[in-house]
């Protein structure tokens, strides 16, 4: 049975050039952020300031036509300002919900690791499951919803790390990196001339290219891409090693596994393929995996990054050789 893709293809054609009016460069950036929409996978955008993290988040919102909140993580940030909460009605003599800003499509949390642990927990609920808990009623939140958070690796002052089953919720981690000086040129050019005020706010150009209503039928259709059973073992290759790796304290989880496999159909049907190969594995694990290893403390000592151990296994496990990745394997 042939998948047809052209809707994802179109769809991602049309954000990418939507996107590309604000921001220069960072084609792959765009591309995996793509890829956590159409699995509806929360994404960490770990960069020092000025690269662009949060113009890129908005600029991704305003493509989807989708609600988008903010919220600036702070020291003093309480569970009930990201949730919401109960306030009382004298008139009804009761307590009456009043939602907070996690009720959107998007969500973007500046700076998430400047919170305490216990405004970070209050996201934990809203990212796996897709509702929140106040007062002992569950409310859903509206779909999709995606979390897109953001971090400055370098300044660590007054910082609280995000917990390993909260980082473990994000489908990938982002580095945007400085733009080449090509591209730095390009910024220059098209944003310098304009006035203080328009140059500070290039997103008002953007128009909505696609309905976020419409990314659950586009996801439906990543679904369907073939992964060969080889691709599969490969996948849990990669997984085992990773536990018995004594340079691991923390190997690859079933969530990762699982949010790899569904990252690579993603990435496929971006690239209008209705088949995964090794190549959308391999591209994938750095920014999929890396940031939910957790190094040993003879690998930390030695300076080794999780980036780097994600290369070593991917050279340690042996990459499945396949005439035609198309073709269902016999049963």
């Amino acid at each position: 049975m042939t998948i047809d893709l052209s809707p994802v293809q179109r769809a991602a054609e049309a954000i990418h050039q939507n996107v590309g009016r604000v921001i220069v460069g960072d084609a792959r950036a765009i591309d995996l952020l793509l890829v956590a929409l159409l699995v509806q996978g929360h994404v960490l955008l770990e960069d020092v300031p000025g690269t662009g993290k949060t113009t890129l988040a908005k600029a991704l919102a305003r493509s989807l036509g989708a609600s988008f909140h903010r919220i600036q993580f702070t020291p003093d940030l309480m569970p009930g300002d990201i949730t919401g909460v109960g306030i009382f009605n004298p008139k009804t003599d009761q307590f009456e919900y009043r939602p907070g800003p996690v009720f959107a499509n998007v969500l973007l949390a500046d700076e998430i690791n400047r919170a305490t642990p216990r405004a970070q927990s209050a996201l934990l609920e809203a990212m796996e499951e897709r509702q929140v808990t106040v007062d002992g009623a569950t409310y859903p939140l509206p779909q999709p919803f995606i979390v897109l958070a953001t971090q400055n690796p370098i300044e660590l002052e007054g910082t609280f790390p995000l917990p390993e089953a909260q980082i473990d919720r994000f489908l990938m981690r982002l580095r945007l990196g400085y733009p080449s000086p090509e591209d730095e040129r390009a910024i220059l050019r098209r944003f310098g001339k304009a006035s203080p005020l328009a140059a500070a706010n290039p997103l008002a150009v953007l128009e909505p290219v696609i309905a976020a209503a419409d990314l659950a039928r586009l996801g439906e259709l990543c679904g369907e891409v073939l992964v060969h059973e080889t691709i599969e073992n490969y996948l849990i290759g990669l997984a085992n090693a990773s536990r018995a790796e004594p340079n691991l304290a923390l190997g690859i989880s079933p969530r990762g596994t699982l949010a790899l496999y569904r990252a690579a159909q993603a990435l496929a049907a971006v690239r209008g393929r209705a088949y995964v190969t090794p190549d959308d594995v391999q591209e994938l694990a750095e920014p999929v995996l890396a940031h939910r290893l957790v190094p040993s403390a003879p690998a930390r000592l030695r300076g080794r990054p999780a980036g780097e151990l994600v290369a070593a296994l991917l050279k340690a496990v042996p990459v499945p050789v396949e005439e035609n990745w198309s073709l269902v394997p016999p049963a």
